[in-house]
C-alpha cells in the first residue's frame, strides 16, 4: 500500500474548465485552501475563473494546446507558486506521464499514483489484476492483439458477438461489436484509428459481447495508511453510444446481499492493486445476476455527485486530505446509504438531430431549486458552450428518501429549468422520468435503443406544455441577439483582485 508523508497543500492549481473546475473551487475553499484557476482563450470569462482567487492563462481554446499541454500546465502552476494540482476528469486526470511530471516538478497530484494510473489505465492489466484478486472477468484476451488474423482466429474460437476494445482508454472510443467474422476485418482497423487518435495507442483486445447487461459502477476510497472503503454502487445503465445519460444511487436491481459482493468485489481490487486516492470499479451486470469486472478509472468521476447525495461524503475533499496525507476520517462501518439520487446530464446537443451539438451563447438559464434539488454547472445567462470542448451545460441531481420520489422531484426539478439560446437534451430527460419502463427500474443497456424514437415523439405528457416550451425556446433563441465582435471576452482577474482585497478571506 503506498504511503504518503504529510503536505499541507498551501495553494491548488486547477487543471480543468467547466462545473468541475467550480467543485473543486467550492471544497477547496472548505478546507481553507487558496485555488488557482487555469484557462484558455475560449475559458476567459466562464465562471470557474471568476470564483477562484487567483486564475492563470494557459493557451489558446485548442485543448492540445492549453488544458492538455502537461509541460505548460506545471509550468504555470509553479510560476503561481502552487503546491498542488487537481485535474478534475477528463484531460490530464488519467495520464501517467503528467501525475510523474507533477511529481518530478515537486508538485502534489490530487489523485492516484501513475502506477495506478498505468496499470489500471491497461484494460488487460487491469483484467489480470482482477483475477489475481479473485474478481470475475468477461471472457476475453489478456493482452493486446497484434493484428486482424490473431482478432479473426481468436473470435472465431471465442464466438461471437463480441466486443473490440481499445485498451489504453474508455468513455466508448476504439470500442466496436462485431456480430459475425465478416464484420471483423473493417471494425478492427476503425477501432485502432479511433484509438490511436484519442489515446496515442492502437492496441486493441478482444472480449466476449455481454448483451443486456447493466452497468454498475462502485466508488472507492484508499488513503495510503492501509484504508480502503467503498461507498456503494452507481447504476449507469442508460448510456447512448457508451455516453452515460443518467445516473442513479444506489441500483434499483441489486439486492443487500448482491450490493455486498459488488461492493467488496471493487474493494478488493483497489487493495490488491495498492490503488491510491478516489475511483470507481465498473462492472457488467447481466440478467442471470452475475457481475463482471470490466474497468477502473482512476479519477473522480462525473457522476460522483449521486453517491455524495446518498452517502454524505464529500469526495472532492477526501480527495485533497488523501493527497495531503491524512487518513480517512471513516471507516466502512461508518458508510450508509440514505435514500435514492439520481443525476440527469444536460448537454448543449439536439436529440431532434442525433444528438448534434449546439454550441453557443446561452441567452438565459434558470435553474430549479428546492428541497433535495442540486444544480452542478458553471453555465449562467450570457455565458457560452465553446464548440471546443464537451457540450454540458449542467449536471441535475436529486435526492428523496424513496426511488419513485426521486423520479417525480426530478420531473419537477426538469419543469423548472429554463435554457434559452441553445437546444439542450432536457426535454428527453423529462420524457425518460415518464417513462413506464424506465419508473418500474426493469431496462438494460437496450433502453435508449429501443426507445428513443418513442421518447422523440414525446417529449412532454402534456401537449400544452410542449408548446408552451416550443415558444419560450424559439423566443430565447432570436432575442437579444449580438454580434461576435461584441462579446470577445475580456482577460480576467481572480474574484480577490477584482474586489480590491490584498488576500482571500476565508
Amino acid at each position: 500500500m503506498p504511503r504518503l508523508r504529510r503536505l499541507k497543500i498551501r495553494k491548488l492549481f486547477i487543471a480543468n474548465r467547466g462545473e468541475i473546475a467550480c467543485r473543486i473551487v467550492r471544497a477547496a475553499r472548505e478546507l481553507g485552501i487558496f485555488t488557482v484557476q487555469a484557462f484558455s482563450d475560449a475559458d476567459a470569462g466562464s465562471l470557474p475563473v471568476r470564483m477562484c482567487d487567483e486564475v492563470a492563462h494557459i493557451g489558446p481554446a485548442d485543448p492540445l494546446k492549453s488544458y492538455l499541454n502537461a509541460d505548460v500546465i506545471i509550468k504555470t502552476a509553479k510560476k503561481m507558486g502552487c503546491n498542488a494540482i487537481h485535474p478534475g476528469y477528463g484531460f490530464l486526470a488519467e495520464n501517467a506521464s503528467f501525475a510523474e511530471k507533477c511529481a518530478r516538478a515537486g508538485i502534489l497530484f490530487v489523485g492516484p499514483t501513475p502506477k495506478n494510473i498505468r496499470e489500471m489505465g491497461d484494460k488487460t492489466v487491469a483484467k489480470r489484476l482482477a483475477i489475481e484478486a479473485g474478481i470475475p472477468v468477461i471472457p476475453g484476451t489478456m493482452s493486446a492483439i497484434r493484428n486482424v488474423d490473431d482478432a479473426r482466429s481468436i473470435g472465431t474460437e471465442m464466438g461471437y458477438p463480441c466486443m473490440l476494445k481499445a485498451a489504453a482508454g474508455g468513455g466508448g472510443r476504439g470500442m466496436r461489436i462485431v456480430r459475425s467474422a465478416k464484420d471483423l476485418d473493417l471494425m478492427f482497423e476503425s477501432a485502432q484509428h479511433e484509438s490511436m487518435a484519442a489515446f496515442g495507442s492502437d492496441a486493441i483486445f478482444l472480449e466476449k459481447l455481454i448483451e443486456n447487461a447493466r452497468h454498475i459502477e462502485v466508488q472507492i476510497l484508499a488513503d495510503g495508511h492501509g484504508n480502503v472503503i467503498h461507498l456503494g454502487e452507481r447504476d449507469c445503465t442508460i448510456q447512448r453510444r457508451h455516453q452515460k445519460l443518467i445516473e442513479e444511487a444506489p441500483s434499483p436491481v441489486l439486492d443487500d446481499d448482491k450490493r455486498a459482493s459488488i461492493g467488496e468485489a471493487a474493494r478488493l481490487l483497489a487493495m490488491h492493486a495498492d490503488y491510491l486516492n478516489a475511483g470507481t470499479v465498473e462492472f457488467l451486470y447481466d440478467s442471470t445476476g452475475q457481475f463482471f469486472f470490466m474497468e477502473m478509472n482512476t479519477r473522480i468521476q462525473v457522476e460522483h455527485p449521486v453517491t455524495e447525495m446518498v452517502t454524505g461524503v464529500d469526495l472532492i475533499k477526501r480527495q485533497i486530505t488523501i493527497a495531503q496525507g491524512e487518513p480517512l476520517d471513516i471507516s466502512q462501518l461508518d458508510v450508509r446509504i440514505t435514500g435514492h439520487s439520481i443525476e440527469c446530464r444536460i448537454n448543449a446537443e439536439d436529440p431532434m438531430r442525433d444528438f448534434l451539438p449546439t454550441p453557443g451563447r446561452i441567452e438565459q438559464i434558470i435553474f430549479p431549486q428546492g428541497l433535495g434539488v442540486r444544480v452542478e454547472s458553471s453555465a449562467f445567462s450570457g455565458s457560452y458552450i465553446p464548440r471546443e470542448y464537451d457540450s454540458m451545460i449542467a449536471k441535475l441531481v436529486v435526492h428523496a428518501d424513496t426511488r419513485d420520489e426521486a423520479i417525480q422531484r426530478m420531473r419537477r426539478a426538469l419543469l423548472e429549468l429554463k435554457i434559452g439560446g441553445v437546444r439542450s437534451t432536457k426535454n428527453i430527460h423529462f420524457a425518460i422520468m415518464n417513462d413506464p419502463v424506465y419508473r418500474s427500474g426493469d431496462f438494460n443497456s437496450t433502453y435508449i435503443d429501443k426507445y428513443l424514437e418513442k421518447l422523440k415523439g414525446d417529449e412532454f405528457a402534456n401537449p400544452k406544455i410542449a408548446a408552451i416550451a416550443a415558444a419560450i425556446e424559439s423566443y430565447m433563441r432570436t432575442y437579444k441577439r449580438l454580434p461576435e465582435t461584441a462579446l470577445k471576452p475580456v482577460k480576467p482577474k481572480g474574484a480577490w483582485k477584482l474586489s480590491g482585497l490584498n488576500k482571500p478571506g476565508f
